[in-house]
């Protein structure tokens, strides 16, 4: 990574960049948005071909890091619920707050892990079909949709996203399905945070589709926990390219 732009400060200069876009762009008309989303999808696409081992890594690690994080809000939901059963038919006191905290722990748990699994490379996609490729054929592939498909409908939710969670701000939003009626608007507003970490996500995924096309090879990705599926995977290859040496 050049060492007069630190991580930190490029990643900062984005989320501002992209905020203030957005509060400008909620003051314009719609042909606004239509000319700035052509504008948005070039400027991401010469992020991701200057992007260096260095920006790629840090973005992977502050995104693995956020899903790792977040994961725990699992053992909260489960906790909230088991108050609430008990709670409920054991000493029929059922609470105020179990069902608002509930949804929200699990739209938290999923949005939060968006760009992690895209990180771990873990969403879901054809491999009967994809792993049959090479890998310049799957970059390819990748590039195509990720122009195409990805880029527009997470640009599209962040500014969505903003304009959700801007208006539940102004007339301080509150629950209506509990009668305690938690604020609503700091839940809504991880909609647009959520899109602007998986817009970076998605930035490195392209500049790995590009470094795979000049290479030949998919780079190396940061180590994690691995699910079953790759491991068994893994393990059948080596023992084809075991049994080929023989």
């Amino acid at each position: 990574m050049n060492k007069l732009i630190p991580q930190g400060l490029l990643i900062g200069s984005i989320f501002s960049s992209i905020g203030l876009v957005l509060a400008y762009a909620n003051t314009q008309p719609p042909p606004f948005v239509y000319f700035a989303v052509p504008i948005g999808l070039l400027v991401l696409a010469l992020l991701a071909f200057v992007a260096t081992e260095g920006w790629i890594a840090g973005i992977d690690q502050f995104n693995i890091s956020i899903g790792q994080y977040f994961s725990w809000t699992i053992l909260l939901l489960t906790l909230a619920i088991c108050y609430e059963v008990v709670a409920r038919y054991a000493f029929y006191a059922p609470t105020n707050w179990a069902y608002d905290v509930s949804y929200m722990l699990y739209g938290i748990l999923f949005m939060m892990g968006g760009a992690y699994a895209m990180a771990r490379n873990g969403h879901v996609r054809g491999d009967f079909l994809y792993r049959a490729w090479p890998p310049r054929t799957q970059a390819r592939l990748d590039l195509i949709l990720y122009f195409l498909f990805f880029f527009p409908g997470i640009l599209a939710l962040v500014y969505s996203g903003w304009d959700f969670a801007r208006l539940a701000y102004l007339i301080n939003e509150r629950s209506s399905a509990s009668p305690d009626g938690p604020i609503i608007w700091p839940f809504k507003a991880i909609v647009p945070v959520v899109g602007v970490f998986m817009m970076l996500q998605g930035i490195v995924e392209v500049a790995r589709c590009v470094q795979c096309l000049q290479t030949g090879e998919w780079p190396q990705r940061i180590h994690d926990v691995e699910e079953m599926e790759k491991l068994i995977l893994d393990e059948a290859e080596a023992k084809r390219l075991a049994e080929e040496g023989r």
